[in-house]
């Protein structure tokens, strides 16, 4: 397995993580737990050792999954996690708002430990921001639970380029995990040139569009009442009708390389920067071992210069997020 270390850290991880949110979360029905631990400790067979959750991901459930699964794995593999969005006392996750009061952090980061069954969270990250507290505080509460052997690295994620600058200056950051795909491009402008700068890795989430760039996705497919890409301007069939464009060029890509789809996105994505790892969602083996072969995709500059100017002629159809849920996560 490839490895890359995330910026200036010295936070070593396989070159492709795994998001696990969609193996309790947002999803109907459920996954199995027994089958789904299964499936993280074939993905530790592997080679991966980078693994995403969050307190809000059920919420609760996806963290004890992921630390029941990796319990037996514990120093060889680097857990995610992450806090500041407000959960009801029922259980119930009020996306309307965020929570990222020091105390709170504090708190979250306890709980999270138990869940994790771990004695320190390998990387923290700010779920979203919150605009009720100065991010210099949110960075300040990290770096006490840094120093007290809670906490090992700092993330934000969705964050802006001044945000990531005023956070790092009270305690340095390890990772910026936000969208990032051929088809959500928004971090090029400033976000990435920041990570560069400050020497800060990236972690891309739905770096496959949230299925779309795989190919198997058309204006045909249907999803169940629960997903979320029901609710996107981008996954209407209209959309994904007119988005073809982007799987075209894929596709084509993909026919001289002998890879899929999905593997020349991931490929495209690896060979932006060397501090860049990809987290792709999966609850399959097929589909886990299809990604893992976009390590052995080598794009030349010649096809990423192919690749630029193509998608540079391609106007994605749909909004990434609707009104309201623009608001809920901030971005």
């Amino acid at each position: 397995m490839q490895k890359r270390k995330l910026g200036n850290s010295g936070l070593e991880v396989s070159a492709l993580g795994l998001g696990c949110m969609r193996m309790s979360y947002n999803v109907n029905p459920l996954p199995d737990k027994d089958e789904m631990i299964a499936f993280i400790r074939a993905a530790v067979e592997r080679g991966i050792t980078f693994f995403d959750t969050a307190e809000v991901y059920g919420p609760f459930i996806n963290e004890e999954l992921v630390g029941e699964a990796l319990e037996p794995f514990r120093g060889k593999i680097v857990i995610s996690t992450k806090f500041g969005h407000k959960i009801g006392a029922e259980g119930s996750h009020d996306t309307g708002g965020q929570d990222s009061r020091p105390e709170h952090i504090k708190e979250v980061a306890e709980a999270s430990l138990k869940r994790l069954r771990v004695e320190s969270i390998d990387l923290f990250y700010q779920h979203r921001g919150d605009p009720n507290v100065p991010i210099e505080d949110v960075a300040g509460a990290v770096k006490d639970l840094i120093q007290a052997g809670k906490v090992k690295h700092f993330g934000l994620s969705e964050a802006s380029a001044q945000t990531i600058r005023r956070a790092h200056a009270i305690q340095p950051i390890t990772a910026i995990q936000s969208e990032y795909s051929l088809w959500w491009r928004e971090v090029e402008a400033e976000v990435l040139p920041t990570c560069e700068e400050l020497g800060i890795g990236f972690v891309p989430y739905s770096p496959l569009g949230r299925g779309y760039l795989t190919g198997k996705v058309d204006e045909n497919t249907t999803f169940d009442s629960t997903d979320i890409r029901n609710r996107l301007p981008r996954y209407t069939p209209e959309a994904r009708k007119a988005n073809r464009g982007v799987i075209d060029l894929l596709t084509k890509i993909g026919e001289q390389k002998g890879a899929t789809p999905a593997q020349i996105a991931l490929a495209w994505l690896l060979a932006q920067k060397p501090w860049i790892v990809p987290i792709p969602g999966s609850r399959k083996l097929e589909r886990l071992d299809e990604n893992l072969g976009a390590l052995a995709v080598e794009l030349t500059p010649d096809d990423l210069l192919e690749i630029k100017s193509a998608i540079s002629k391609i106007t994605v159809q749909g909004d990434r997020y609707p009104a309201d849920l623009k608001k809920a996560t901030g971005r």
